[in-house]
């Protein structure tokens, strides 16, 4: 396989020794200096994977329009109206995205949707995430994920934190806190507290590999399917 990769951080380089290590080839690697020089490229390679700042959206997104070249991307901190640019996209080429590759963190997501309907009307549900120092956005674009997870229809308000008189829990709230701190690769709970009753679904990530073993499986996938935005759920289960 041979990849384009927008991004040099920590991510972006895991990404790049590991395909390498495969035996896969990375065509170019562009960041935020260099963006630019993608609207000079023709199609180079079979699969654009995106692990950058929600920014550089126009450039990547002008460049699968002209080049109909598949998008992976990871990126996250995207806004409604950024998300609905990136599956737009979809005309153009196969589109995946998602806020986080893990294989546990896709099992999580599909146990939630089938618990939290039957939870809901009696428990209250809190979702805390930590994170790395470094980590930008908050909170993290995987507990947006578990959130949706847990609530699709949006019927509960989001909270995010809570201070003072405002401590009080309403009906009808969800709770959304997020920690930074140290080297935390990421650590993910769904609380749902109940009448004398509590489950929590917990998902820790020991390093960033395993975000990117499934960015790059994922990718592997794309090339050849028809132009669309394709779910990661829908990928795994059979959209089951």
């Amino acid at each position: 396989m041979r990849y384009l990769l927008i991004g040099r951080g920590k991510m972006g380089r895991l990404i790049q020794e590991t395909a390498r290590t495969a035996g896969d080839e990375i065509q170019a690697v562009f960041g935020r200096e260099d963006l630019d020089q993608l609207g000079k490229l023709g199609r180079a390679a079979d699969v654009v994977i995106d692990f950058s700042r929600p920014e550089a959206l126009p450039e990547i997104g002008s460049y699968v329009r002209r080049t109909g070249t598949p998008l992976l991307s990871g990126t996250t901190g995207y806004t409604q109206a950024e998300l609905r640019q990136l599956e737009e996209l979809g005309r153009y080429a196969p589109v995946l995205w998602s806020a986080n590759f893990s294989l546990g963190i896709a099992v999580l997501v599909r146990a939630l949707r089938e618990v939290s309907g039957v939870l809901k009307p009696d428990f209250d549900i809190e979702i805390t995430e930590t994170h790395h120092n470094q980590k930008a956005d908050a909170p993290s674009g995987t507990a947006k994920l578990l959130a949706e997870a847990v609530d699709p229809a949006h019927a509960l308000n989001p909270v995010y934190g809570r201070e003072g008189d405002t401590g009080r829990r309403t009906k009808g709230e969800i709770g959304i806190h997020a920690l930074r701190g140290g080297t935390v690769a990421g650590t993910h709970t769904v609380h749902f507290f109940g009448p004398e009753e509590e489950l929590e679904f917990t998902h820790r990530a020991a390093s960033r590999q395993i975000f990117v073993n499934g960015a790059l499986h994922m990718a592997r996938l794309l090339p050849g399917k028809p132009n669309g935005v394709y779910d990661l759920q829908k990928i795994l289960f059979g959209g089951k």
